[in-house]
């Protein structure tokens, strides 16, 4: 094999190859090598293999819409002025003009009609919050249903809660920031959620607003909140939730020659890199989108910040929604204990439940791995039907959030549906703790469910809808068995294990190693495994198989004939194929 060395050197026949003299980049690129080692190290990384599907793309669109905040978020800050100094408004704008308001309001509604392309931006940034919190949350729950957060990655799943704590409270802090009469209630509701604090809620309240509500330091407050602390904290938690996904390496759906130790996919350089670059501008023009054609938190129309008024039918935005729910449908409780005035229907749905389901959240890997004691890590990810009751806990879960925040707009739902805000608010008190146990039963037994179809599907094949009769004047549906590629999809998972519990000494008397809570964990386990369909053993597949061959000679006569057309069952190419008649 002859190489044209013509392009990395200059040589003739009589004097010896010399190499061209390097590029002005290279030259800059060697030098910064030799002093930081950033080719070695990143060599590695830009080779790294991802597996490829829809699904992973959840995270990203998290990632990409968050780059969108920050961009429209500068945009932004060059014209928003965060200060509650009262001034009159005589912008382009004719309702409000000659209206006094704070110049937070003022400069938000000059952005909206004055700045080139400003209410674009203010919309861009708002529907990027949108996008960004709840990509964050369909993404939690793909990586809760299918076991992504076993060992080694529970902390990235504590980042990612944290995460979606901090981009709600970001959310919350931003859409305060123009101090129009929406955000304001809102604001007021914040005071009041602090105030109902036992003890310390007075001196909260004065020292986040500066004085008493509504004081002169809440807005500039919120603000440095707004693009300073909090854009920090995501920041470095967006930075440690990558690098931990970088240093584990990302989980993959089973297949024909994946395993827990390798990753099958495409490298970073080129290919993920150019699909992730235009994922970004699919999002990106996705928020330009909706930020051009769908109105947004038109605050003009809301007006100015009165202490004295509260905007009609005054709601949060979604995410912040579900807390707002519970606080509706909670009875009027109060009590006095120690002279201080305790307001259980504030501090129950406010300041006790939210966090309290945040813990329950980070708990959820670290709870499975103690009724388990799975100590393995795990690559592969499982089908949420195999998982039965971690996927019926997280569907309670769900159906817990979402009867809460179908409550935060009972009075919406009473006025569009004619129907009357108490029996809709009763309905809610019973159905916020029935709805999460009826939604548990019923998704357990669905997961059950489906796992015994795949045992059947493995055992006996695919339902093919074509119908035999036999000699005898028998009727039967003929099976045929599914591909080795999809009979490997269905038995990549372990075997589950119920823990017993033991006894408590051993054959000599000595006290057996084991917990107080072991009885606990036992139970826990029954309830965790004990009702899940195992994946057949080999004995079983063999049994299934030499019936199946049976059946098949006894029919194979019949193949050709009018029951003919299994091949037009969507398993197997049908090109050339047509259906055959009697002959």
């Amino acid at each position: 094999m002859s190489i044209d060395t013509s392009k990395v050197a200059d040589s003739n026949t009589t004097t010896p190859a010399s190499a061209k003299a390097p590029s002005r980049a290279g030259a800059v690129a060697t030098w910064a090598d030799d002093r930081l080692g950033l080719g070695t190290s990143m060599k590695k990384q830009l080779r790294k293999v991802f597996p490829d599907h829809w699904s992973f793309m959840l995270g990203e669109i998290a990632l990409w819409s968050f780059v969108v905040l920050l961009l429209s978020g500068v945009f932004l800050t060059l014209w928003f002025d965060p200060s509650m100094a009262e001034a009159e408004y005589q912008g382009s704008y004719d309702p409000l003009r000659g209206v006094e308001m704070s110049k937070a309001m003022i400069s938000t509604v000059e952005l909206s009609f004055d700045v080139r392309g400003g209410l674009l931006m203010r919309q861009m940034h708002h529907w990027a919050a949108h996008l960004f919190i709840a990509s964050m949350l369909i993404h939690m729950m793909r990586v809760y249903f299918t076991g992504a957060y076993r060992k080694p990655r529970e902390l990235n799943w504590v980042i990612g809660c944290l995460l979606i704590l901090l981009g709600s409270l970001e959310g919350f802090t931003g859409y305060s920031l123009p101090d129009d009469l929406l955000s304001g209630t809102g604001v007021r509701a914040a005071d009041g959620f602090l105030k109902a604090t036992p003890v310390v809620g007075s001196y909260m309240s004065f020292f986040l607003f500066g004085g008493e509500f509504p004081g002169d330091a809440i807005i500039p407050r919120l603000y440095i909140i707004h693009v300073l602390l909090i854009p920090g904290l995501l920041l470095g938690l967006i930075a440690a939730h990558m690098l931990l996904l970088v240093y584990h390496k990302h989980t993959q759906w089973p297949g024909p020659g994946r395993t827990e130790e390798n990753v099958v996919g495409f490298p970073m350089l080129p290919v993920y890199a150019a699909k992730a670059g235009g994922f970004f501008f699919i999002v990106f023009g996705t928020v330009a989108l909706l930020g051009g054609l769908l109105s947004i938190n038109p605050v003009w129309k809301f007006g100015p910040y009165d202490p004295t008024k509260v905007t009609a039918g005054s709601q949060p935005d979604w995410y912040m929604g579900w807390p707002d729910g519970l606080l509706r449908i909670i009875p009027g409780w109060e009590s006095v204990i120690g002279g201080y005035t305790i307001s259980w229907n504030v501090m129950l749905p406010i300041l006790i439940v939210p966090p309290l389901m945040l813990v329950i959240l980070i708990a959820l890997p670290f709870i499975e791995s103690w009724i388990t004691k799975d100590e393995r890590e795990h690559h592969l990810l499982e089908r949420p039907r195999n998982r039965p009751t971690q996927t019926a806990v997280m569907v309670s879960l769900m159906t817990f959030y979402g009867l809460a925040w179908a409550a935060g707009g009972n009075d919406i739902i009473a006025i569009k549906l004619h129907l009357s805000i108490n029996q809709i608010t009763y309905f809610m008190r019973v159905m916020i703790f029935l709805g999460p146990l009826i939604a548990f039963i019923i998704t357990r037994r669905w997961c059950i469910s489906l796992q015994r179809h795949d045992e059947q599907t493995l055992l006996h094949g695919y339902e093919t809808g074509i119908i035999m009769r036999s000699p005898e004047g028998g009727y039967s549906e003929r099976h045929l068995p599914i591909s080795n590629d999809a009979a490997y999809r269905l038995t990549a998972r372990d075997r589950d294990e119920v823990y017993t519990v033991g006894s408590k000494v051993d054959e000599n008397g000595v006290a057996a190693p084991g917990g107080k809570l072991d009885g606990l964990r036992g139970k826990l386990s029954t309830l965790m495994y004990a009702d899940n369909v195992q994946k057949p053993t080999a004995a079983e597949l063999a049994e299934a198989h030499h019936h199946a061959e049976h059946q098949h000679e006894l029919t194979a006569a019949l193949d050709g004939r009018a029951a003919d057309g299994h091949q037009f069952d969507g398993h197997h190419t049908v090109d050339g194929e047509s259906l055959r008649g009697d002959h």
